[in-house]
């Protein structure tokens, strides 16, 4: 099953590149919660859908649309997914890029929960700038 479930995640992820949020929604639970660390703009708890076009709208806030996510690699089992990505985007005409780990939880095959795990928390910060 993990193969099924790494198949979804990429889906999901393709989904959301294309702007397609209710592709990404498709692979979560109802009640998915997103966990955002730090003291930044981005940074908070998002849940469900709404949550997820709250922490949209924070990107096209902060980004516009220069926001990107590479996805490198995901690995996942029947209750974990991993997701290696690095986020790059244009702030106030300046560069931000930083690599960043997002760690699910799955429940019923489906995404539930996921914490966002900067590689970097300094660059994570500067680049999202103070709330």
């Amino acid at each position: 099953m993990s193969d099924a479930i790494e198949q979804m995640v990429r889906e999901a992820y393709a989904a959301f590149g294309r702007g397609d949020f209710d592709g990404y929604m498709s692979a979560c639970t109802d009640d998915w919660a997103f966990h955002v660390p730090g003291n930044c703009r981005a940074s908070g708890d998002y849940h469900g859908r709404d949550g997820l076009m709250q922490i949209v709208a924070t990107v096209g806030a902060v980004a516009g649309a220069s926001f990107r996510e590479d996805v490198h690699d995901v690995v996942a089992n029947d209750t974990h997914a991993i997701v290696l990505a690095q986020h790059s985007f244009e702030r106030d005409g300046q560069p931000h890029q930083y690599n960043t780990v997002h760690v699910y939880h799955l429940r019923d095959g489906r995404l539930a929960e996921c914490w966002e795990c900067p590689a970097d928390h300094l660059a994570f910060e500067a680049a999202w700038g103070p709330k």
